[in-house]
């Protein structure tokens, strides 16, 4: 993708489907399409609208009389690129670029503009690349005029007149494929990586929560680590780790991950499912909410969606963190401390004044030093090293030798059961 060094005006447009089932409020998912052009260099928001619809039109999504008037308003503006904060098929995108003479980014696209241009780790930029492949291929039907022309093959280029789509779609094929193999050999080292953490015995605390809801803020509150904390969608897409030593409590591993966004491209949420792997393998999760955001509780709806698709353990503990108390008014600010308070595992903070974070230190503590439970093991003669390693972490109650090996009974955290069976 190539990033020009001038700056492109751009007009960010929101479809509000009336009838569609998962209808969002149009002014906030506005205000949200903007951040996310905001979150691209080189681009300059001229102007917004939100136009509502009955029904998107198969060939233009929009009507001829909306169009001829959007058409009218780009002109006027010398708008080079609309942003469509929504699904755009490449048929409507071919029309509407033809009747508007500018470039069109889909809301998928947009995204995948973003990501590849902060995926700053080898296995992040694999990702995007992948994505963005996959997405390509069903773009194919772009109004290029090469596509359109049939070619004679010589045997090995094709058949006699493949056209130029097919061989584009297998350029990207190929390509896919490599980039398939690169990946599986970071992943590999990530696991090894994983593993070697695994034996560490710190337990994992994961930062979870929609974009934007103050997670690197968070981070770095308690870190003193200084991740790229903005106050912009997607600011940090590789997970961050650093070990903390929690005021009163255990030494415990905070990983800092991608955001959540609703409508995630599902391109997305398959290859940046290693990304979010380090979420799966946490002791406890802390999710990280706006409780200032208008939208609050449908972007919590939208990350336990994500977490669900994941493959997230319903038993992994989980804190919510209502996050930014400091923007709200005295009395609202009242009334969501004062919930909190009735809820279990809610806490309310600011990450940014560090207020309620002693509470939170306290809580994750108390999640990690867990209930314990009783076991009787055994263990064969030939099992020295996981002998070794209960009485290392002084779990063991009592040990007798039977004719096979060791009868040996523990008094132990779900955590450290957990590392015994990954030993």
């Amino acid at each position: 993708m190539e990033h020009e060094t001038q700056v492109t005006r751009a007009w960010v447009l929101h479809p509000d489907i009336t009838g569609a089932d998962d209808r969002r409020e149009a002014s906030s998912a506005l205000e949200e399409a903007i951040a996310l052009a905001a979150a691209l260099p080189n681009l300059e928001v001229v102007g917004s609208t939100t136009v509502r619809l009955a029904k998107a039109q198969p060939g233009t999504l929009f009507g001829t009389g909306k169009i001829e008037e959007l058409r009218a308003m780009f002109e006027a503006n010398e708008v080079e690129l609309v942003l469509i904060d929504g699904p755009v098929s490449p048929v409507q995108q071919r029309n509407l670029e033809k009747a508007w003479k500018v470039k069109i980014l889909d809301r998928t696209g947009l995204i995948l503009e973003i990501f590849s241009d902060r995926a700053r780790t080898r296995e992040g930029v694999l990702q995007v690349e992948m994505a963005a492949l996959s997405y390509q291929r069903t773009r194919l039907v772009r109004a290029w005029t090469h596509l359109e022309r049939q070619r004679g093959g010589l045997g090995f280029v094709g058949g006699p007149g493949e056209t130029q789509i097919e061989a584009d779609r297998r350029a990207i094929d190929d390509q896919l494929v490599r980039l398939r193999r690169q990946l599986a050999k970071v992943v590999k080292t990530r696991e090894l990586h994983r593993k070697a953490r695994a034996k560490v015995p710190f337990p994992i605390v994961a930062l979870v929560g929609y974009t934007n809801a103050g997670k690197s803020t968070l981070f770095n509150y308690v870190t003193g680590a200084e991740v790229m904390a903005k106050d912009m969608l997607f600011a940090t897409l590789d997970p961050t780790m650093r070990s903390v030593e929690l005021p009163d409590g255990p030494e415990v591993i905070l990983s800092d991950t991608v955001g959540f966004i609703s409508d995630l491209p599902t391109q997305l949420v398959a290859s940046f499912r290693a990304t979010l792997e380090e979420v799966l393998a946490a002791d406890l999760v802390l999710h990280v909410r706006d409780i200032a955001h208008a939208e609050t509780e449908h972007q919590a709806e939208d990350v336990h969606t994500i977490l669900e698709s994941l493959g997230m353990d319903e038993k992994t503990p989980q804190i919510e963190v209502w996050n930014k108390i400091d923007l709200l008014e005295p009395e609202r600010r009242e009334a969501v401390l004062a919930k909190a308070d009735r809820a279990d595992d809610v806490l309310a903070v600011s990450a940014v004044t560090g207020d309620g974070l002693q509470a939170l230190f306290q809580a994750i503590a108390a999640n990690l030093e867990a209930e314990k439970s009783r076991e009787t093991l055994n263990l064969s003669f030939s099992e020295g090293k996981q002998r070794a390693w209960l009485f290392k972490e002084g779990v063991v109650e009592q040990e007798d030798q039977t004719d096979e090996g060791f009868a040996i009974s523990v008094h132990w955290t779900l955590r450290q059961a957990r590392k015994f069976q990954s030993l």
